[in-house]
């Protein structure tokens, strides 16, 4: 199964929880108020989370005068991905790591920490690069937002229903209210859907890492490379974490805070030895 297949079938399924979670408050009503809110909510964040997510990260920009070197990397990289070349911003952090934003290719923003240039060959850098504008090319900022919409909608959806049952019951069906089971049920949905709701929006984050990892690679023509750059920034976050917010972990090309997910379930990022693993693979391909 392809990763955007795969992609689109989550986003397939969020929708279907979606509309079963609003008709168990009994209508469309309530799930229409719910779409419009938690819609207005990402329109926002999806035209101003660029800004919010820079300014919070610390990041500066940096012309071209500044650093010539890093421009031209990103404008060549753009270039063979076909794409105008994204703002550049630096991070300043000895940390090395990467993230990109921008809610389409004209908005595109690549920002690196300073210790990712004292790491990484240009070579490996490169292939750092061409995986963040990857995710430019692949809108993947876009697809991020109706996820969170989704998600969103169905966790407000669920405790409105939560609060329905509080205070007597949301079904139109009497029968219903009084069925044990149908209220335990009931109860279990609301419950448990907005949980797998989260789960399958990680499991979006992770698809589209892996397809970025893949698109990159294809770019510079050189997996092994962004292979190698991979690892040496595992092995860096989980010595030196980055003090950031938990939510922006999932930006980063490689998980920015100390300590391995419990679950694979729960992980923004996909194991480092599968994404290595599977650049290998495409590494003989593409020989």
């Amino acid at each position: 199964m392809s990763n955007v297949f795969r992609t689109f079938l989550f986003l397939a399924i969020l929708t279907v929880l979606f509309i079963f979670v609003g008709k168990l408050i009994g209508g469309k009503t309530g799930m229409t108020i719910a779409l419009i809110m938690a819609g207005l909510m990402n329109f926002i964040a999806y035209f101003f989370s660029d800004k919010i997510v820079l300014a919070t990260s610390g990041a500066i920009p940096v012309e071209k005068h500044e650093d010539p070197e890093l421009h031209a990397m990103v404008e060549e990289v753009a270039r063979r991905a076909g794409i105008p070349k994204p703002k550049v911003y630096v991070i300043p952090v000895e940390t090395p790591n990467a993230f990109a934003t921008g809610r389409n290719p004209e908005n595109g923003v690549v920002a690196v920490t300073a210790g990712i240039r004292k790491l990484l060959t240009p070579e490996e850098l490169k292939g750092v690069i061409a995986h963040e504008i990857a995710h430019i090319k692949n809108r993947d900022i876009l697809i991020s937002t109706i996820a969170a919409v989704l998600v969103g909608a169905i966790t407000y959806l669920a405790n409105i229903a939560q609060w329905g049952m509080m205070f007597g019951g949301f079904s139109r069906d009497e029968e219903e209210n009084n069925n044990p089971l149908a209220i335990v049920a009931t109860l279990v949905a609301i419950i448990v859907i907005p949980i797998a709701a989260t789960l399958i929006q990680l499991a979006i984050s992770r698809s589209r890492e892996f397809l970025a990892d893949e698109t990159g690679a294809k770019i510079i023509k050189n997996p092994l490379a962004l292979a190698r750059a991979l690892e040496k920034l595992e092995n860096w976050n989980r010595a030196y974490p980055m003090d950031i917010n938990p939510a922006k972990a999932q930006m980063f090309i490689v998980n920015p805070l100390s300590g391995k997910t419990l679950f694979k379930l729960l992980s923004t990022h996909p194991p480092i030895e599968e994404r290595v693993a599977r650049l290998i693979q495409l590494a003989k391909e593409i020989r």
